[in-house]
C-alpha cells in the first residue's frame, strides 16, 4: 500500500493497523492448525504422552497445513499482481 499521501501520524497509525491485522491473521492460522491437527490425530487419551503414530500424524498434518497456506498465499499474490496489471493497463 502507498501511504505517501498521508502525514507521518497517519502513516504510523496505518502501519500499526496493518501490523495488528497481520498478527490476528497469524494467530487465526495457528489456532486453526492446532485445532485441525489435534482433532485429526489425537484420539488416545489414556496417556499423557503422544504415541509415535499420533506424533507422526501431527508432523504430517502440520507440514501439509503449512504447505497449503503457503500455496494459497502465493496464489493470492499471483491473482493480486494480475489484477493490478489489468487495472493499470
Amino acid at each position: 500500500m502507498d501511504f505517501s499521501n498521508f502525514n507521518g501520524a497517519e502513516q504510523a497509525h496505518m502501519t500499526k493497523v496493518i501490523e495488528k491485522r497481520q498478527m490476528q491473521d497469524f494467530l487465526r492460522l495457528y489456532s486453526n492448525l492446532v485445532e485441525k491437527c489435534f482433532n485429526t490425530c489425537c484420539n488416545d487419551f489414556t496417556s499423557k504422552a503422544l504415541s509415535s503414530k499420533e506424533e507422526t500424524c501431527i508432523m504430517n498434518c502440520t507440514e501439509k497445513f503449512i504447505k497449503h497456506s503457503e500455496r494459497v498465499g502465493a496464489r493470492f499474490a499471483e491473482q493480486n499482481a494480475e489484477n493490478m496489471n489489468q487495472g493499470g493497463s
